[in-house]
């Protein structure tokens, strides 16, 4: 592994354990779909670019089509459907019980 490799990887380690910090890292980064849910909503401009950096727009844009409820707030819901011009904005999903 290279060194600015190890680098990007402790720094997705670290996003992913202040993000997700009820499991461990790499349970987090096996299914990074919440991951990347909750940088797009709780995560610093550092976090997203980190967990950007590492997967992708396109992974930004398939928790967009299929995201976990629960996750996103309103804002943050508008926000990345702005960013990525997705229009008309669909309704924020909810959890149900």
């Amino acid at each position: 592994m290279t060194k600015e490799a190890g680098s990007a990887q402790t720094s997705l380690e670290t996003v992913a354990r202040q993000l997700i910090w009820w499991q461990d890292p790499a349970r987090t980064l096996a299914r990074p779909e919440r991951l990347v849910a909750q940088a797009m909503t709780l995560g610093t401009w550092e976090d997203v670019q980190v967990v950007l950096g590492a997967y992708g727009e396109g992974a930004f844009r398939r928790v967009l089509a299929a995201p976990p409820p629960g996750v996103f707030d309103r804002r943050s819901w508008a926000y990345w459907h702005e960013r990525f011009g997705i229009r008309p904005i669909p309704p924020l999903p909810r959890r149900f019980r």
